[in-house]
């Protein structure tokens, strides 16, 4: 079997013939396979859903409970037969219940990698090495400019200028999912025992983490009016970047604007936002990491997606490896 007759891309996702099913569809199908719960690669109006526990409680902590017909639980490494078509599972590191899919038949593996990382985070499972013929990978940060420093480090910045402006919030944007929690876990690693403030927004996924064993600590609601404004001097409050764009962030006392992404590696992306203090905190791998996990899956062939394709293409035809764009559209940075 050729590898484009088990997987292919169409207007609605990466589609297998054999197996009837779409990865991470961005249209309504009959049967969706989700790779994580982020909203650019999980949506609501499938007919039947397939997804690790964790995604799947998280699709419908963001959707609702009746976000999809019916729903099937992936255990992690387990085979599921579909069609003909041997479908599992592995941890892809990115965030809570993030998922690779390999899709195995007729002597062809490939694997769908979703949104990957290579660094530890204890906030989720460790990315898995899965050898296969094809190996589909992102490249949002597909370019050798792009190598993530460490984000402990990064962390520690954060804590500094806590203590170093005891009369300031320090606001930090952080995506709903994984991000935030990564952030509020990593300040607990590292040292940082005070109370985080949390958004609205943020308050059922920071649940759900901890009820899932991971530690946050003590979360408290940023809820501040007039007459409580300086109570959050010295704070760290941490919400979604769109709560940063409207009257909430001004409630606060001469409020630091920080951002935690893999994109405040360029300056100019900081300045544009307005953040003081960029944070280089990214759940996606660096150029490094792209390249050294296509080389260790052994594969013969990849496909590039989302991101920066030309580079990561270039690369692999550099290594001998036969690599080609997929061009799919409706994928974003929500989890960068």
């Amino acid at each position: 079997m050729r590898a484009r007759d088990l997987l292919h891309p169409r207007p609605e996702g990466l589609y297998c013939p054999p197996g009837d099913f779409y990865i991470d569809p961005v249209r309504p199908v009959g049967r969706a396979l989700i790779t994580h719960g982020h909203s650019d690669h999980a949506r609501s109006g499938h007919a039947h859903v397939l997804a690790t526990r964790q995604t799947l409680d998280i699709m419908a902590l963001r959707y609702g409970e009746d976000f999809a017909g019916t729903t099937q639980t992936a255990v992690i490494g387990e085979i599921i037969d579909i069609g003909g078509v041997k479908v599992s599972f592995h941890p892809a590191g990115h965030v809570l219940g993030s998922a690779q899919i390999a899709v195995e038949h007729g002597g062809v593996r490939i694997v769908a990698s979703g949104d990957y990382k290579r660094r530890a985070d204890p906030t989720c499972a460790s990315f898995e090495t899965i050898q296969c013929d094809v190996f589909i990978t992102e490249a949002t940060f597909g370019l050798p400019v792009f190598r993530h420093p460490d984000a402990g480090h990064e962390v520690e910045k954060l804590m500094k200028s806590a203590q170093q402006f005891p009369e300031r919030a320090h606001l930090v944007g952080a995506y709903a999912l994984g991000k935030a929690q990564r952030v509020m876990r990593l300040l607990r690693d590292n040292g940082y025992d005070r109370p985080i403030y949390i958004h609205g927004a943020l308050v059922k996924l920071s649940d759900y983490y901890q009820n899932q064993g991971i530690a946050l600590g003590e979360l408290l609601p940023a809820t501040v009016d007039r007459s409580g404004k300086e109570n959050f001097a010295g704070a760290i409050v941490v919400g979604p970047p769109s709560a940063f764009a409207d009257r909430w962030a001004r409630r606060f006392p001469d409020p630091v604007s920080a951002f935690a992404s893999g994109w405040m590696r360029i300056r100019q992306r900081a300045k544009q936002r307005g953040v003081e203090l960029p944070l280089i905190i990214s759940d996606h791998s660096d150029w490094d990491e792209l390249t050294e996990t296509i080389t260790e899956t052994g594969a013969s062939e990849v496909w590039v997606t989302h991101g920066r394709e030309e580079a990561l293409v270039r690369w692999c035809e550099l290594q001998g490896i036969a690599a080609r764009p997929l061009h799919l559209v409706g994928y974003e940075d929500e989890g960068d």
